[in-house]
């Protein structure tokens, strides 16, 4: 049964950003899907982990947005710690950036989510 996470804290360390997972059941395997979605009734964008069988969600709601930002103008996709393991989460940036662009002025994701990455992301956008 696939598993919702929900991404509420990370660290920037220069170019190093690293998000971080506190309960994962044990013996989960997982790795980067290198894909990414969005939740727009939860103003939320998701980020897919393939797991042994199925998609497992890395939900990012609005409280890491800043980090978001963050990600997009560091040079590295960013990393995902869960206990002692590390996983790069491929193609965030290239998803991510994809998605932003594609949400502004698009009224097809709902206008209360369009506003709110348009607010959130309004730095990225103007560049």
């Amino acid at each position: 049964m696939p598993i919702t996470f929900q991404v509420q804290s990370g660290v920037q360390l220069e170019n190093d950003i690293r998000f971080t997972l506190e309960d994962v059941p044990k013996g989960l395997n997982i790795k980067a899907g290198g894909q990414m979605i969005t939740d727009s009734d939860s103003l939320a964008f998701v980020y897919l982990l393939e797991g042994d069988s199925e998609y497992h969600y890395l939900k990012f709601g609005q409280d890491v947005w800043p980090l978001l930002v963050n990600t997009l103008k560091a040079t590295e996709d960013p990393t995902l710690q869960i206990g002692d393991q590390r996983i790069v989460l491929v193609k965030f940036k290239e998803e991510l950036e994809m998605l932003i662009f594609n949400i502004e002025g698009n009224d097809n994701y709902g206008l209360e989510f369009a506003q709110a990455v348009e607010n959130a992301f309004k730095e990225i956008l103007n560049v």
